[in-house]
C-alpha cells in the first residue's frame, strides 16, 4: 500500500468570513438550525443542544434529515461517524439533490459490509436527471471509529468529493462536448440510513442482520460556506463578481498539484469502480467525458 503524508494540506477546509451577506456560513454548533428531520417516527434525533444528529435503522423503518436552506454552488462540509460492526445490507446515503422528473443530484453512499471488511463508498453525479456515472472506493482508515470529514466543493467548473480534506473525485464542467452540469437548479442536502439488502452489500447476497439493529449513524459540525438560494435569489448575487473575493475563492477554485497528487493516490490504491472504464457496460463507446481524463 503507498505510504501517505500525515500533514495535509488541505485547501478546502479552509473557511474566510467576509462582510456582508455574500456567503452563508452555516453554525457549526446547532443542527437545529440548518435541518429538519423528515421521516422515521423518532428514528432520528438532534442531542446536545444541537451538536449530534443520530440516524437509526430498524426492521420497521429507516430514518432521515434534510436542509432548510437550498444552495446554488458551495463548499459542504459534514462530519459522520458510520453504522458500525456488522453493517451489510445498510446504506448511509448523504447527498445534493434538487427536485423534479430533470433532478440534478450529487451522492455520497456509503455501503456497509460484514464486520471487518471495508465500507464502499459510492459517489455518483447526475445532471438533468442522468446519473450512471458511478465512482466507488474503500477507505484507508476505518469510517466507524470515528467521525471524519466528508465535503463536496461544488462550483461552476467543477464538483470535487473530498474525505478529511483529501480528493477523492473531480467531476469537470464538460459542457463544452455536451455532457450536461449541475449548475441552474438549486439542491438541498439530504441524508438518510436505510436497508438496501436487496443490493448494498455484495449484490444483495449478504442480507442485514436484523439481531444487530437498530443501527446507527451519526452527524456533527455541519458547515455550509455557500450560496442560499431563497425565492429565486442567491445569497453570492452581487455587483462584483464572487470570485473576487478572497472569501468565496471557493467559487473558481480548482484542484493544485498537491491536491491533484493526493487524488492519484487515492485513485490508485482505493477506487474499486470506475464507470469510465467498464466498456462492457457501454457497448457503443464511453460517455464522452471519460475520454478527456
Amino acid at each position: 500500500m503507498a505510504s501517505f503524508p500525515s500533514t495535509f494540506l488541505v485547501m478546502l477546509m479552509i473557511i474566510t468570513l467576509i462582510p456582508g451577506s455574500l456567503i452563508s456560513l452555516a453554525s457549526a454548533s446547532n443542527l437545529n438550525q440548518d435541518f429538519d428531520i423528515t421521516w422515521g417516527d423518532g428514528r432520528a434525533k438532534i442531542l446536545n443542544s444541537g451538536e449530534l444528529l443520530t440516524l437509526s435503522l430498524d426492521k420497521a423503518s429507516g430514518s432521515g434529515f434534510q436542509s432548510k436552506n437550498e444552495y446554488l454552488f458551495g463548499k459542504i462540509d459534514m462530519q459522520l461517524k458510520l453504522v458500525p460492526g456488522n453493517s451489510a445490507g445498510t446504506v448511509t446515503a448523504y447527498y445534493l439533490s434538487s427536485k423534479g422528473s430533470t433532478w440534478d443530484e450529487i451522492d455520497f453512499e456509503f455501503l456497509g459490509n460484514l464486520s471487518g471488511d471495508p465500507y464502499i463508498i459510492h459517489t455518483n453525479v447526475f445532471s438533468q436527471g442522468k446519473g450512471n456515472r458511478e465512482q466507488q472506493f474503500y477507505l484507508w482508515f476505518d469510517p466507524t471509529a470515528d467521525f471524519h470529514t466528508y465535503s463536496i466543493l461544488w462550483n461552476p467548473q467543477r464538483i470535487i468529493f473530498s474525505v478529511d480534506g483529501t480528493p477523492i473525485r473531480e467531476f469537470k464542467n464538460l459542457e463544452s462536448i455536451g455532457v450536461p452540469f449541475p449548475k441552474n437548479q438549486a439542491m438541498r442536502i439530504y441524508s438518510s440510513l436505510w436497508n438496501a439488502d436487496d443490493w448494498a452489500t455484495r449484490g444483495g447476497l449478504v442480507k442485514t442482520d436484523w439481531t444487530q439493529a437498530p443501527f446507527t449513524a451519526s452527524y456533527r459540525n455541519f458547515n455550509a460556506n455557500a450560496c442560499v438560494w431563497s425565492s429565486g435569489v442567491s445569497s453570492c448575487s452581487s455587483s462584483s463578481p464572487p470570485s473576487q473575493s478572497t472569501g468565496n475563492a471557493w467559487l473558481s477554485q480548482e484542484l493544485d498539484s498537491t491536491s491533484q497528487d493526493r487524488l492519484k493516490w487515492v485513485q490508485k490504491n482505493y477506487m474499486i469502480y470506475n464507470y469510465c472504464t467498464d466498456s462492457k457496460r457501454f457497448p457503443q463507446g464511453l460517455p464522452p467525458e471519460c475520454t478527456m481524463s
